[in-house]
């Protein structure tokens, strides 16, 4: 198979599914995994598709689709390992603090360390069930109806129960942000997510740098009233100075 057939295969088939892996398309076109990985990278330096950690992902399923929780888990994984690490040095002693739904969340729960008395709320299962057994972690699942795609409880219950807390510090995870607009994909995850960072004295987002001037289906927050962004160094430039007109950013080392 010549290469500008291959990568004309690739395309179709990463615009057909959404989203593949590299032993897919291996399996597809028979040639090495160095040469599928090469393919991508080429399609993806063009603009043709979006490159994720094990495979690619198509323009159009990034665009107009909730991914679900196991297919987030595997996009732009080294960039949420290192804003996880950052917003996991934000803790202090004797802190409650509530950590929303969201990847980069449930990674920064395993680096979370030399903390103590530490509180934590969540309505997220994911988040739970990686610090249930951290013994030196207070930890309050809130509950509510059960949204498979992301992993957490929302709704009536879900919204009434968080209202009653207070918070030194929420963490919050977003979908997309576009100028002063915090967006996410479902309007009941939105609505508590914003009851948490209303009840927070300090407000953090944590967003990797592809989900900067992104758009999604339901803004539930102004970025205005957010007290940091964290997002990673390779948004350093036009991107910082531009979201530094509506927050403090932090970027990872």
């Amino acid at each position: 198979m010549l290469k500008r057939e291959r990568l004309m295969t690739i395309l179709e088939l990463v615009n057909e599914k959404g989203i593949v892996t590299v032993n897919d398309l291996i399996d597809r076109v028979n040639v090495s995994d160095m040469t599928i990985r090469r393919d991508l990278d080429e399609l993806a330096a063009s603009g043709k598709l979006i490159r994720i950690h094990g495979g690619a992902q198509s323009i159009e399923s990034n665009a107009s689709a909730e991914l679900s929780h196991t297919e987030k888990k595997e996009i732009h994984i080294n960039e949420k390992i290192a804003i996880a690490h950052k917003a996991a040095t934000l803790l202090q002693n004797n802190d409650t603090v509530y950590i929303g739904p969201g990847t980069t969340l449930e990674l920064m729960c395993k680096y979370i360390e030399g903390v103590q008395d530490l509180r934590v709320v969540t309505n997220s299962l994911p988040v739970f069930e990686t610090l249930k057994d951290n013994q030196a972690i207070e930890l309050t699942l809130i509950g509510g109806t059960y949204r498979e795609r992301s992993g957490a409880f929302i709704g009536g219950l879900t919204s009434s129960t968080l209202s009653q807390f207070k918070f030194n510090r929420a963490f919050i995870g977003v979908n997309g942000i576009h100028n002063d607009s915090i967006m996410t994909a479902s309007m009941e995850e939105g609505s508590s997510q914003a009851i948490a960072l209303n009840n927070a004295n300090q407000k953090i987002v944590v967003a990797d740098y592809h989900k900067l001037n992104k758009d999604d289906f339901y803004k539930f927050y102004d970025l205005y009233d957010i007290d940091c962004l964290i997002t990673n160094k390779e948004a350093a430039g036009e991107k910082v100075k531009h979201y530094q007109q509506y927050t403090e950013i932090i970027v990872s080392d």
